[in-house]
């Protein structure tokens, strides 16, 4: 972990003027002092502040294991007992801030702590999204991030590799997803976040979970998979044939093809993120099968599988060198069949760089 991720989230903090975070279990959690606690009934919480003085809340019991992170050396852990209340500490590490505290609390914060922690705290004590300040660090990816990603990107690219040795017809989508798992933590994750074998008309569904349906001859089969590897997330799709491609699919996949690359040709620093969702969406919208591109172009990822920035209408941030994000659209014809190609992208000084390097077109079975 880069050992100024503190000091740049107080200094986006200053800039905003907000006082402090109130951040538990996460990615933000993570990525400010590497802990990657548990999300536990007892509290644990980061109160990061403005003027650079930074507290870990932690259950007792939880010390050792906190401790044995790489924690900045500028953070104060403090824990509490069994019968201790750690709304108390909470309060302590925020009494500096004075009768009305500008708090940004993290996104995924349970209620029932927040709600507790806003009756110990100032009444005039005002909360906004922690995202307001993390998100602008975490868009923009540090060297080792980046790295992290790209042996992600290799490491779900050789498990597509095996992919069509698994695709057999009378085959069952979920004994498919069982060996791919297995694959992913083969090549080096440490957890498999998710599977998605869409054949035939279940491609159809873009989050198909797996099931019983078995391979037939002339299934076309979407296959989007994914998970962490050193914490940080690898998404890819690919799409293959069991036999024969079904009518009209090989000359929808050239479009959909095309419509993947005009969106990557022209992702590049300052082209805004709406920008690269309509470089892939007129393409489909020309051909006529726009109606059928029914879910953003890309999502930004890292230490979550889902981040900023999106790709998507209405999305007007430029992109910057550092982002990473994936570039996935897709077409689901209802009934008939689903396709998808989606690569992972990190954005250089003048365009950017594919993290899936994987065969674009369908790959036949076998």
């Amino acid at each position: 972990m880069s050992p100024d991720r503190l000091r740049r989230a107080a200094e986006q903090m200053r800039a905003l003027d907000v006082d402090a975070l109130l951040i538990g279990p996460g990615a933000d959690l993570r990525y400010l002092s590497g802990y990657a606690a548990l999300p536990l009934e007892r509290m644990t919480l980061l109160v990061a502040r403005a003027d650079d003085i930074h507290t870990l809340i932690v259950p007792e019991l939880e010390r050792p294991r906190a401790e044995a992170m790489d924690l900045p050396d500028d953070l104060e852990v403090r824990d509490f007992a069994e019968t201790q209340d750690p709304v108390d500490l909470v309060a302590s590490a925020c009494a500096p801030l004075g009768p009305s505290p500008r708090l940004g609390v993290g996104d995924r914060l349970w209620a029932t702590f927040l709600l507790a922690i806003q009756h110990a705290l100032p009444t005039r004590a005002s909360y906004l999204p922690a995202s307001t300040v993390t998100r602008e660090l975490r868009m923009r990816k540090g060297p080792e991030e980046i790295d992290a990603l790209r042996r992600a990107g290799q490491a779900i690219d050789r498990v597509h590799a095996r992919v069509p040795g698994l695709l057999r017809p009378g085959r069952t989508e979920a004994a498919v997803g069982a060996d791919i798992a297995d694959l992913i933590l083969a090549e080096g994750h440490e957890q498999v976040s998710f599977v998605i074998v869409g054949s035939g008309p279940n491609g159809a569904s873009p989050h198909h979970e797996l099931s019983d349906r078995a391979l037939e001859p002339g299934d076309a089969v979407v296959v989007d998979i994914g998970g962490t590897l050193d914490g940080y997330g690898s998404d890819c799709t690919r799409d293959y044939l069991v036999g024969h491609a079904p009518l009209g699919y090989m000359d929808i996949h050239a479009t959909l093809e095309a419509a993947q690359q005009a969106a990557c040709d022209i992702a590049a620093p300052g082209v805004t993120a709406e920008a690269v969702d309509a470089a892939a969406r007129d393409v489909l919208d020309e051909a006529g099968l726009g109606g059928y591109f029914i879910h953003r172009t890309g999502h930004g990822i890292g230490l979550e599988e889902h981040e900023e920035p999106y790709i998507v209408a209405g999305n007007e941030l430029p992109l910057e060198p550092t982002m990473t994000f994936s570039i996935e659209p897709g077409v689901y014809l209802p009934d008939r069949f689903g396709m998808r190609i989606e690569d992972i992208v990190v954005v250089t000084h003048d365009g950017i760089e594919r993290l899936n390097t994987g065969e674009r077109r369908p790959v036949p079975a076998g």
